[in-house]
């Protein structure tokens, strides 16, 4: 059911850059097989999780996600890294830009966590499985009264010390900017008093030029994108910790939403308008879009 809270994006197929240098049919074959490699080693992993402890869990989600991007052939170069890893068992909202299903996979290649995805990943064949065993909180963004429970779970994962990704655009972007940060989710980060980590996302070639062949953008298929990025020839991930922003930083999740938005299109060096500081007042604790 479609409502205004809905997130869009105006990306499609002309936001693609062209012209990138692409591997052989039978190198872009191979990447795909240990791909799936990769996702079959996750599926029978997943009867281990709940005995081999929290470390062993993160040992093994970082191994995982790092063979994905190996699989793929994609270059994660990481600014901020011990930021992230340095955070011991403190909880914390970590938001990123959201451009392709890779984004994921780079953060806990960095620091294994949990996530907040679309209700939708849980039916998946064999991912769905996976990513729920991986302790995944689901949102239904059809759904708008649900939101509410949703937000509150959250604030309860945050409070217990753990750090969960979001992204809250909602949706994917190109790389070539990046959309309105939808503020509820960051009311969980105030509920549970706990900061949240900007992480800034771009793609580019080996050469240096940006890219948006990653992005899965439109109405294109996974399986469209995932080919696509398997045949593309020298792509790095830049991913960028950025400083937190601390509880009470915000007067509300409005001004915290815009904060991190700013701060990740700053890392990008893309201009936007700096929230103005407000007088601080209760914030309510009924989420809404």
């Amino acid at each position: 059911m479609a409502h205004d809270w809905m997130p869009t994006s105006p990306c499609g197929p002309t936001c693609l850059t062209t012209g990138e240098a692409v591997v052989g049919r039978a190198r872009a074959a191979l990447r795909l097989t240990g791909a799936v490699g990769v996702l079959l080693v996750a599926a029978l992993s997943v009867p281990l999780m709940p005995v081999i402890g929290r470390a062993g869990r993160e040992l093994l989600a970082k191994r995982i996600f790092r063979a994905v991007l190996r699989a793929f052939g994609v270059r994660l170069v990481v600014r901020g890294g011990d930021a992230l890893r340095a955070g011991g068992n403190r909880g914390a909202l970590v938001a990123t830009n959201h451009i392709s299903w890779l984004d994921i996979a780079a953060v806990n290649a960095v620091r294994p966590m949990r996530a907040i995805a679309k209700v939708d990943i849980r039916s998946w064949p064999v991912l769905g499985r996976v990513v729920a065993a991986a302790g995944t909180l689901f949102i239904d963004r059809e759904r708008l009264r649900t939101l509410p429970d949703t937000v509150a779970e959250l604030a309860t994962t945050l409070r217990s010390g753990s750090l969960v990704y979001a992204c809250p655009e909602g949706t994917t972007w190109c790389g070539q900017g990046i959309g309105k940060f939808r503020p509820a989710l960051f009311q969980a980060a105030i509920d549970g008093g706990v900061p949240v980590r900007p992480i800034a996302l771009r793609f580019r070639l080996a050469g240096g030029r940006e890219t948006t062949t990653p992005a899965f953008i439109g109405t294109e298929t996974i399986i469209d994108s995932i080919c696509r990025v398997a045949r593309l020839r020298g792509l790095v991930l830049e991913l960028t910790v950025l400083d937190e922003l601390a509880p009470g930083r915000a007067a509300d999740r409005r001004e915290l939403a815009a904060l991190t938005e700013a701060a990740i299109n700053s890392a990008l060096h893309r201009v936007t308008p700096i929230p103005t500081q407000r007088p601080r007042r209760r914030p309510t604790r009924i989420p809404a879009a």
